[in-house]
């Protein structure tokens, strides 16, 4: 991908929920929800203080985190449907 994101942004692809639930029952396309799951697939080297100092991101590149319902801003790189989020927008990291 030739695509870097700037300042504390980070650049997510969302990971696909399960056809099925734990029951066996098939989710039909309609009624799935958009994943909230995503793995960090590049990321921007971090914010600025106010001093000028550069702060880096705690989450990189290969991460699985979990953002907002309506986080980010939806982007189509390279055939890839993706995300542009700032790092503000990521809840916590999956470990």
């Amino acid at each position: 991908m030739k695509f870097r994101p700037l300042h504390d942004r980070v650049v997510v692809k969302r990971i696909e929920s399960e056809e099925k639930t734990k029951g066996g029952i098939i989710i039909p396309d309609t009624a799935k929800e958009k994943p909230q799951e995503g793995e960090i697939v590049a990321a921007g080297p971090g914010a600025r203080d106010e001093s000028g100092k550069l702060v880096p991101l705690d989450v990189k590149a290969g991460d699985r985190v979990l953002f907002g319902k309506w986080s980010g801003t939806e982007v189509k790189i390279d055939g890839q449907d993706l995300l542009i989020m700032k790092e503000s927008d990521i809840m916590g990291v999956i470990a």
